[in-house]
């Protein structure tokens, strides 16, 4: 059985050290501990648990790179059959993130582009959004973001669904919008989009299965269905801790494969 793994990440010294990072260790635990990970430890990790492909993102905020789109694509060529790739814009030089945007999505790695709206604190509906927006569609990518309350102490109003998502939804239909990270406290208003937009996706990112919020494992079974990629958000959590509450969500075969592996090749076109 394939299993692809939609959000990881090698951080860079500049992410580790960033502010947010210790309150988001401290928050799962780990306080005073430094996030790295190379890409034979992230190759490793995925052997362990039998995944054969995860996406590698860049990370970019306001005051700059903390995964350069270069130093992501570096790390995905080492192992390009392993790895694929999520470009990271600057919001704030709209042109400069189109031509890049239309420039890498020719490279054989890059499968979709990332932005994190709480490294931000700028809500996706936000006219700055909308140049990436055109830019995905006319390139053919799908656009990932987070959904849901922030790790680090930081506001989680820019990851509420409605209706900063549902303005992009309405807005560009042709555009598919992956949230990650679940969307919890807001399921209600996942399911609402579900039912609502067929270009709207979700992925498990940041939650070991076992520990998924329970309104979200109903989710995944009635308006989600189809809708739910497999995600771990690594190196914060690793994937054989993830897939160890797999049998807890009580999936048939046709979904397992389809949250597993299955909608990731159809939504990211592998």
């Amino acid at each position: 059985m394939t299993i692809i793994d939609v959000w990881g990440q090698i951080p860079t010294e500049r992410m580790a050290k960033s502010s947010w990072m210790e309150s988001l260790l401290r928050w799962t635990g780990r306080p005073g501990a430094v996030l790295t990970s190379t890409p034979d430890q992230t190759l490793q990790a995925m052997d362990d648990a039998g995944v054969d492909i995860m996406f590698l993102s860049a990370w970019h905020g306001p005051s700059g790179s903390l995964v350069s789109n270069e130093e992501m694509l570096v790390n995905a060529e080492i192992a390009p059959d392993r790895f694929r790739g999520l470009i990271s814009p600057d919001l704030t030089r709209p042109m400069e993130a189109v031509r890049e945007i239309r420039d890498l999505a020719q490279h054989g790695q890059v499968v979709g582009v990332r932005v994190v709206p709480w490294l931000w604190n700028i809500v996706p509906n936000d006219r700055l959004y909308y140049p990436i927006y055109t830019a995905c569609v006319d390139a053919g990518l799908p656009f990932c973001t987070q959904v849901g309350h922030t790790g680090p102490l930081l506001r989680s109003e820019p990851g509420r669904p409605i209706p900063y998502i549902e303005d992009v939804l309405l807005d560009f239909p042709e555009l598919q919008v992956v949230g990650g990270h679940v969307g919890f406290p807001w399921v209600n208003e996942l399911t609402s989009l579900a039912f609502k937009f067929n270009n709207f996706y979700l992925d498990t990112s940041a939650y070991a299965l076992h520990r998924l919020p329970p309104d979200f494992v109903q989710f995944m079974h009635g308006a989600g269905k189809g809708r739910v990629m497999f995600g771990t958000n690594w190196p914060m959590l690793s994937p054989k801790q993830c897939l160890k509450g797999l049998d807890h969500l009580k999936m048939d075969d046709d979904m397992r494969n389809g949250f597993l592996s299955g909608i990731a090749q159809r939504v990211f076109n592998l």
